[in-house]
């Protein structure tokens, strides 16, 4: 059956550099003065003399062709050429394999390089495109606090110094906020409360009337008492700017505390806010 173009044909057949004899067994076989590795010397079809070698004469090491006997300046070799080379695969052009090319399951992990997944605390324009990890998938992970104890008297809300700032890769992602420390307040039956702010919006807090509204809050039962904190909420901040979620803290008719009891004697414990980008 004739076909449009250029007939197909299967492996390679072609002629190699020519080769000058000299006083030695061992020639190096080249393509266009580049060196050339056959598959096997059953691939080749060498002349010496106008004696066509048979493959059991000869032996190759990569691109170094050895002969059966040690030739000499007066022999001639007078083609060396390469049948049904079908090893060798040419190089595709850019662009031209498809996903419909590549099987599935071909990509694995192993074939994804060390280093393309960002590192969770750095921000950077690299790796992994956040929509490419799929519904659920942790994209970063950022964490904020302070190690000190921190004290207020007030029930007018304030910041404490407990904050963390993330820059989410996709308006779809969800934002888990999730806060843990110690709390503490100086006076029995009294109220020391925290709330949860996204720059300057409150979020995660109940539905308690007046300034009862918390993101977490703790009743002491008597003076000087320490409770531990662990308090979280997924948030949906649609948007891939830089935005910062911190703590308030208010203490009712005592010194509430945070990281530690309401009284000066208090060792101090960490508090730390850990925000999660969870893809969407």
């Amino acid at each position: 059956m004739p076909f449009i173009g250029n007939q197909p044909t299967s492996g390679r057949f072609i002629e190699l550099d020519s080769l000058t004899a000299s006083a030695t067994a061992n020639y190096t076989l080249q393509l266009n003065s580049a060196n050339f590795s056959p598959e096997s010397v059953n691939n080749l079809l060498v002349s010496i003399n106008g004696v066509i070698q048979g493959s059991s004469t000869m032996s190759l090491n990569g691109a170094v062709l050895t002969v059966g006997a040690t030739l000499s300046s007066s022999d001639t070799i007078d083609f060396v050429r390469v049948f049904g080379n079908v090893g060798t695969v040419s190089t595709p052009t850019d662009g031209s394999v498809t996903a419909n090319k590549i099987g599935t399951g071909a990509v694995t992990s192993v074939k994804i390089a060390d280093g393309t997944i960002v590192n969770a605390d750095i921000n950077a324009d690299a790796g992994i495109s956040g929509s490419k990890l799929g519904t659920g998938a942790v994209l970063q992970v950022v964490q904020g606090g302070r190690t000190t104890r921190v004290t207020h008297n007030s029930n007018t809300f304030t910041d404490v110094g407990v904050s963390a700032t993330i820059t989410p890769k996709s308006t779809s992602s969800k934002i888990l906020v999730r806060l843990e420390g110690t709390i503490g307040n100086s006076n029995a039956g009294n109220l020391t409360a925290l709330k949860l702010f996204r720059d300057s919006t409150e979020i995660g807090s109940g539905t308690g009337a007046d300034s009862y509204n918390h993101f977490f809050s703790y009743l002491s039962s008597a003076s000087y008492t320490l409770s531990s904190v662990s308090q979280s909420i997924l948030d949906s901040p649609s948007t891939t700017s830089a935005i910062t979620y911190k703590i308030q803290m208010g203490a009712f008719n005592a010194t509430g505390s945070l990281g530690g009891r309401g009284d000066g004697n208090s060792i101090a414990n960490p508090t730390r806010l850990t925000l999660m980008e969870i893809g969407g």
